[in-house]
């Protein structure tokens, strides 16, 4: 009676896991079908269409404004990303091996600022973006970003170096090893899963933001990718390229999809890395 009870456990938990996975994908192959159709059939219900055109793929391509937001973003995500674990790693370190008046108080205020909705801190970071004279500059958009992607970031860099066995070291400092070595030669190989997971979560949140880049960016020059899809027009002011939408979408969700597949194994452990110490 018991093999029963397993088997029906077993089919209803992998039914609800296709459930989900089907929910969770559709969308993705819904666009990549609407993006290989024309203007005439893009309402089409068919699963999959039976005529198909590369057409807004080569616009796409071809659309000198779409690249130059495509590298903005690209630039803003690398920059934002490679600052947000730089300074995390050097801030986590004495977080996690020190203790001071304040420490935990850090620690919460770095937490909770990730409870508060952008627009929360947009009219301050507006402000701060003219005194420092960067309004429509990539450096306006790094330097927001990083307030969304470093608090989580210096959390988990935090907890997970104090999972680290303080033996280590303790047995570098016997060695001589000073504090930059302790941090770079020592910790670093051991935060491998961590900085990959954290870097991944900051370039993806750097990605797709669109809040900050629609009111700190004036120009092609310096917008980025979410602001241009949603600037396309079609032939009238409210007609939109459903298809060059698409195509543009397809492409800009492909880097993430392969960087998350690439990923996928130091992203579990980065993320389960010191929930369990022996």
């Amino acid at each position: 009676m018991w093999k029963y009870k397993k088997l029906i456990k077993n089919c209803v938990f992998y039914t609800l896991c296709l459930l989900v996975a089907v929910c969770c994908l559709f969308p993705f192959y819904w666009a990549i079908v609407s993006s290989l159709l024309d203007s005439a059939h893009l309402f089409s219900t068919e699963l999959w269409p039976s005529k198909i055109t590369l057409a807004n793929y080569r616009h796409v391509f071809g659309d000198a404004t779409f690249g130059s937001s495509f590298l903005n973003s690209v630039v803003v995500a690398l920059l934002t990303t490679l600052l947000t674990l730089t300074v995390c790693l050097l801030a986590a370190y004495p977080l996690a091996r020190h203790k001071f008046p304040g420490r935990k108080r850090v620690l919460m205020t770095a937490l909770s600022v990730t409870t508060l909705p952008y627009v929360a801190v947009l009219s301050g970071m507006f402000e701060l973006i003219r005194i420092l004279d960067i309004y429509n500059e990539k450096a306006a958009l790094v330097l927001s970003y990083m307030i969304i992607t470093a608090p989580f970031t210096l959390w988990v860099m935090t907890n997970f170096m104090n999972s680290i066995p303080k033996e280590i070291e303790e047995a570098a400092i016997i060695d001589g090893a000073s504090k930059y070595v302790i941090l770079t030669k020592v910790f670093f190989p051991l935060l491998k899963p961590a900085v990959v997971t954290t870097g991944l979560l900051a370039f993806i949140a750097a990605w797709n933001e669109f809040l900050f880049a629609l009111t700190f960016t004036l120009t092609n020059q310096a917008r980025t990718v979410p602001v241009s899809l949603a600037l396309f027009t079609g032939a009238t002011q409210h007609e939109l390229p459903w298809g060059l939408i698409m195509a543009a979408s397809v492409i800009v969700t492909l880097p993430l999809v392969v960087l998350v597949v690439i990923f996928q194994r130091r992203i579990i452990s980065g993320l389960t890395a010191g929930s369990v110490k022996g």
